[in-house]
């Protein structure tokens, strides 16, 4: 399969590759941030909107889920780079009205960029694409309801449709979503963290009995020891900078672990500060170990072996409150040094020396991201570093704890109020006692199984709460596919994207208000609740008046919908709801573990802190009652010989899906994305040179193969072996069936790929994007693609 691919509006004639920076933040990104701030919003409104990002009276950053300082040590500029971009992304004066759609057929999107869409400003009113139509056309909101109506009640069961989420709703909003949709009658709800962090929650909850992080902002201020893996701050979360800059000047060391040395963990310019701005900053890692692509599992194991080894444990920790170490020590005996360090590609030495930055830590804090989690093993490298942890103790005690570092703004928040495919019983059963009525219990879809209900003509609706479904989720080309199979496809967005133009029979565009936008459904001010990484939720409403008159809230859509579709079945008071989300929070807080008095508690500056019995006390409600080691084996990805190993990845002009511009600065690429970061001795092995453009072909263990085209090879300082580019554009590389083993979350970090020449030695508009060799495995099957002993190239 092939099709024509959307660049023609980038001309990547004009990319150029200069020397990558060695800090990140400073005076550039004060500069950056500001001119596009100013350009995209105006004066008044870049201050209107700044001064109340992240502020206790104010509305929360969209781009991502790090936590607040406590109110009274807040800045009065308490953001960042990349959080400016999402706010400016969001408040643009830009528009995408009616004229827009009316002068761009679908057949002409399609070939458009995502960057390209999403600069056409915000969607201004509800647009349908009749079946057979070319065009996006105008619609009322009732004759919209009516229409998802019509399609939800015509369908043969309820699990014909399919509600995804994305991580950027409110509480308030998905507790309205799921509970509409569990009424309807089914658990499809998939979200985001099936993308992201469905690992870390698989893993932490077998565990120590709950998905999150264990820590407080306070803990890491107050660490002695911070190993940061698979992560990096200074693009994907930059306000972190400024707590690991905190942590420093307390005595704090940090580990970084990463195939790449990226600027945020190599010197930190705070643009808070004057000595951040005018000096050379803050040096951060004091460790940088650039592990092989999916060497993680094999490091954490040897880092403990050598803890082990030297007697460097909490006994009384272990004894009291683990099950399990006694297996877990005789595999650590057992390791196998050569499987570590062909795994790893380190020298024992690195590997010592990080083990004895642990070993002489009281209090360590373990941060990870998707560089651990979105692999086939991902579940077992969550798993692993929470066995390090509880080595030494490091759960439940001030400075020291898991950190899983979530990047959608409120996709903690999210699972909290019950969107999960696989809710536990003890919600049902909570949701069945509040509203009177039996929720579904069978587990529904997730992304990757939703992806193949629509392939194989098992869901016909689709139901897109935010996000960008089509162009977040792997196999670009299968899912596009899938998704044109639905006989409607439902967008609730804020602006044009890559979901919008790969759409059902029928489809709909639904544009809410933004979250920096006044919120005044029912006639009355309103506001919404989010959750960030430490569990901490607060109340945001924003300051700005709407893009339009047109638009409406999500909680107003989603109980509209449900009003129109279920009508007064079970008497749930979708009006009530709509009206005054205070309504909402109370149900909340009736039904939701933790959030009794719930109202009232947002009411205090900063909201309040759920529990979190590992943390708060030291108890775990896993099946053992204790924090448990686990067992995983030691592995090594085989690469045959003349393959490298990829790993899709951000820039950052760029947040999850939305691009906001052309540029990394941080790694010296300007004006264009189709690039591949290779190690200079890799490209001399594979007979290529620096600049020359490849296709990159992906390959699996079924025989099946995809290929994205015309990609620049860039020289990059990365381990032999390895390889990164930009995501979306090479998600058109990874399997369906690439998954993580426990999770069923897509394997977008370690890809065995093959570069060839490209035909061109310069990007052609339309070419193909994508190309897929259809020989995919059974649906039931893990591929199987981890062998010992290693075979490295």
């Amino acid at each position: 399969m092939s099709r024509r691919a959307p660049q023609g509006d980038i001309d990547e004639s004009e990319l150029s590759v200069t020397h990558p920076e060695d800090h990140a933040a400073g005076p550039t990104a004060v500069a950056v941030s500001m001119k596009r701030a100013v350009e995209g919003m105006g004066v008044r409104r870049t201050a209107q909107t700044l001064l109340k990002l992240n502020q206790a009276d104010g509305f929360d950053c969209q781009g991502c889920a790090w936590p607040d300082p406590s109110p009274e040590h807040r800045h009065t500029a308490e953001f960042c780079e990349n959080g400016v971009k999402a706010v400016t992304d969001e408040v643009t004066l830009r528009r995408a009205g009616r004229e827009f759609f009316a002068a761009h057929p679908i057949e002409e999107l399609q070939d458009r960029t995502d960057y390209w869409l999403g600069q056409q400003g915000r969607i201004t009113e509800p647009m349908v694409l009749r079946a057979g139509g070319t065009h996006y056309e105008p619609i009322s909101w009732d004759d919209a309801f009516a229409l998802i109506a019509r399609h939800l009640t015509g369908l043969a069961s309820p699990d014909e449709a399919v509600f995804y989420t994305s991580g950027k709703v409110s509480n308030e909003a998905a507790f309205a979503y799921q509970l509409f949709v569990r009424a309807f009658g089914t658990n499809n709800l998939p979200d985001c963290s099936n993308m992201c962090h469905e690992s870390t929650s698989v893993g932490l909850a077998e565990v120590i009995g709950i998905g999150k992080a264990s820590v407080t902002l306070e803990d890491v201020h107050h660490a002695e020891l911070i190993v940061i893996a698979g992560q990096n701050p200074g693009t994907n979360h930059p306000r972190m900078l400024s707590a690991l800059e905190i942590a420093k000047k307390n005595g704090a060391r940090i580990i970084d672990i990463n195939p790449l040395k990226e600027a945020g963990l190599t010197r930190f310019k705070n643009p808070q500060t004057a000595k951040g701005m005018a000096g050379r900053g803050t040096a951060m890692a004091d460790l940088h170990l650039p592990v092989r692509i999916n060497g993680d599992l094999a490091l954490f194991q040897a880092i403990a072996s050598l803890l082990l080894e030297w007697g460097e444990l909490d006994h009384d920790f272990i004894e009291q409150h683990t099950h399990g170490f006694e297996a877990y020590a005789e595999h650590l005996r057992a390791l196998d040094w050569d499987l570590v360090l062909a795994s790893t590609g380190l020298e024992r030495d690195q590997i010592h020396e990080a083990a004895r930055m642990i070993a002489g830590s009281r209090k360590t804090v373990y941060c990870w991201a998707m560089g651990i989690v979105q692999h086939q093993n991902g579940v077992a490298n969550v798993k692993e570093i929470s066995n390090l942890a509880f080595l030494q103790g490091n759960i439940g005690k001030p400075g020291a704890g898991l950190f899983p570092v979530r990047g959608h703004s409120n996709v903690q928040g999210d699972r909290t109020m019950g969107i999960w495919e696989r809710p536990p019983a003890h919600f049902l059963d909570a949701l069945r006692d509040e509203f009177g009525f039996e929720p579904p219990r069978e587990h529904g879809y997730d992304s990757v199984a939703a992806v193949k209900a629509f392939r194989d003509g098992e869901a016909k609706v689709f139901f897109g709460l935010g996000g960008n479904f089509v162009a977040a989720m792997s196999d670009t080309t299968v899912t596009e596919d899938a998704l044109r199979k639905a006989d409607l496809t439902v967008q609730v967005s804020t602006k044009p994207n890559r979901s919008h133009v790969v759409h059902g029979r029928e489809a709909l565009i639904l544009p809410p208000l933004g979250r920096s936008e006044k919120d005044l459904t029912g006639g009355r001010p309103q506001r919404v609740t989010v959750e960030d990484s430490v569990c901490a939720v607060h109340a945001s409403h924003g300051p700005l008046e709407p893009a339009s008159e047109h638009l409406r809230s999500e909680v107003d859509i989603i109980c509209s919908t449900a009003l129109a579709t279920l009508g007064d079945r079970y008497s749930i008071p979708w009006e009530e709801f709509r009206d005054d989300y205070r309504q909402l929070r109370r149900r909340i807080g009736r039904m939701v573990p933790g959030c009794a008095g719930y109202e009232e508690k947002v009411d205090q500056p900063g909201g309040f802190v759920l529990p979190h019995p590992p943390r708060d006390t030291r108890t775990f409600e896993t099946d053992t009652r204790r924090a448990n080691f686990t067992v995983s084996p030691t592995e090594v990805l085989h690469v045959p010989a003349g393959r490298l190993l990829l790993q899709t990845m951000r820039s950052h002009d760029q947040f999850n899906t939305v691009i906001y511009g052309l540029d990394d600065r941080y790694r010296g690429i300007k004006n264009g994305r189709q690039v591949v970061l290779v190690n200079p001795r890799d490209i001399e092995a594979q007979g290529l040179r620096e600049g020359q453009h490849v296709d990159i072909v992906s390959e699996w263990d079924d025989g099946s193969t995809r290929t994205v085209t015309q990609f620049r090879v860039v020289s990059y300082d990365t381990p032999r072996g390895c390889a990164a580019a930009y995501y979306p554009e090479t998600n058109a590389l990874v399997s369906l069936d690439a998954k993580a083993v426990g999770s069923n979350q897509p394997a977008y970090k370690s890809i065995v790929v093959r570069l060839e020449p490209s035909v061109l030695d310069r990007p052609a508009e339309g070419r193909p994007r994508g190309t897929t060799t259809d020989e995919s495995p059974d649906a039931g099957e893990e591929p199987k693609r981890y062998v010992a002993p290693p075979q490295l190239s």
